[in-house]
This record gives C-alpha cells, structure tokens and sequence, in this order.
C-alpha cells in the first residue's frame, strides 16, 4: 500500500490508479478515499489518485493540532511532490473543497480545475452543529448493520437509497469491533473541530475568487444543511461559467454516482487541459 512522509514525518496513505488526466480526489472532514468508490468507476480513464487525511482512514494519526486545513493542505503538495505532478485536478468534497480553495490562493499553479461537492465559501450553522454533534464518538450501534439502519433514518435529507448503499456506507465508516463499533479515524479530530469552532469564522469568499480561470462546477445535495442554496446561487452569479448540478434526494454529501453528479463531473472533466 502506497505510503509517503508529511514534512513533519506524518505517514500518510495515499492510491493512485489508471492513466490519463491526473484527478485528486479528497474527501470530507471525517472520512478517507474510499468515499470515492461509488464514482470511481466512472473515472477509469483518467488517473484518480486518493489521500487519506491524517487521522482518517489509513494514515497515521498525528494529534488535534495537526488536523487543520492548513496542514493538511500543505499534505497535499507534498503528495504531488512525492508523485512529481506539477498539476492536477481537485474533485473536493466537503473539507476536501475547501482545501481546494486554499490552494487555489496558495499554489494555484498546481491546479488546473476543482470540483466542489456540496461545499462553498459559507457554511450554515445548522450543519456545522450537526457535525460538532457525532464527530469523535463511537456509534452506540454494535453491528455494521445496526449502524447502517442508523444511517438510513438519521442522515438528513436523503431518500431513495437502497439498503445496500446504506450497508456499504456502514463498511466504510466502522470498524467491527468484540465490543462494538469504533470509528475509523483519530478521535482527537473532535477537539480540533471544537476548537477551531471558539474562533471567528473567516470571510472565505476570497478563497472562492481564487478560483478564477480554472475550471469549475459545484454539485450540491438538494436537500444540503452545510452549503445553502442562496450559497450556490451567490458562486453561481461570481462564476457564471461554473458548472453546477442540485441532486435530488440527497443531503450532505451526494454519492456522486447519481445520473445528475456524473453528468457535471463529465461536463467539468471536458473542460480540463
């Protein structure tokens, strides 16, 4: 399993399959690149390339103060240094968005498009209580599949999921335990999220504008608590150009292979150099 060095010495996991137009994908605050797994197929032409945060997935935990967007950011290119890519392509969702955004004010040579999933330069409060909610706890749940009805009638805003979906969402998110279920990334990430949330939010729509002259599109659940419509609606009118896909029955976040999600992301995918 590919491994490389944060500057700090943090081992970070990362994959890297296929050929063709290099696509980063990252995912959101809690989760690690098997989120991309749904889309994954859809993408066999191009080269999809997933880091798992540190903390999450299968990287090394690295403490509270570590798990930042800045930090995790600077991760980033030092993956793309690792793999001697000069450019890439960001699919972002969520936390994985805005790391986007602060590279396109940071290093915005290394870009050469963005995807953001159901993330912008504001975040509603609504949504960020419901994350400050769950985040760093073990689900009261003791099986996958408890964990997956769990899912099924709690997560807001979506409908029409199969059951099996909801199963594989479970597999991807615990680890089956003797005494239960533990989740899959560093706990401590609760301080960090709880910390940074003591702290004025900063004014994020000049990270947006960063995105000028790249390629661009949003897709964004219908029924979203994190980005708002009027949100959408404000990227939309500063990138008129951007792509941008609503997908019915989905909250935060889409699955991405939804016939709506997949048919921006070969919109957006067109537009790449």
């Amino acid at each position: 399993m590919p491994d490389f060095h944060a500057p700090d010495g943090t081992r970070i996991h990362y994959t890297d399959e296929g050929d063709g137009t290099p696509i980063l994908a990252l995912a959101g605050l809690t989760r690690n690149g098997q989120d991309f797994d749904y889309v994954a197929p859809h993408l066999s032409t191009k080269r999809l390339i997933r880091m798992d945060y540190r903390g999450r997935g299968k990287s090394a935990w690295s403490g509270a103060d570590t798990y930042t967007i800045p930090i995790e950011a600077g991760d980033v290119i030092a993956l793309l240094d690792h793999l001697e890519l000069g450019q890439i392509a960001i699919l972002g969702t969520s936390r994985g968005g805005l790391i986007a955004m602060l590279l396109a004010a940071l290093a915005k040579p290394r870009l050469i498009g963005v995807c953001l999933v159901d993330v912008g330069p504001e975040l509603d409060a609504s949504g960020l209580e419901t994350i400050k909610d769950y985040i760093g706890k073990n689900p009261v749940q003791k099986t996958l599949e408890d964990a997956a009805i769990m899912r099924a009638h709690l997560l807001s805003g979506f409908e029409n999921v199969p059951k099996s979906r909801w199963n594989e969402e479970a597999e991807r998110h615990y680890i089956q335990t003797p005494d239960g279920l533990e989740i899959n990334y560093d706990p401590t990430l609760r301080d960090a999220i709880i910390s940074a949330g003591t702290q004025p939010m900063p004014d994020l729509w000049p990270l947006f504008d960063a995105l000028a002259g790249l390629p661009i599109a949003l897709i964004r659940g219908a029924n979203s608590d994190l980005l708002s419509s009027e949100t959408a609606n404000e990227m939309a009118r500063r990138r008129p150009d951007m792509i941008r896909a609503e997908i019915a029955d989905r909250g935060h976040v889409p699955f991405l292979d939804e016939p709506a999600s997949l048919e921006a992301l070969r919109a957006w995918l067109t537009l790449l150099p």
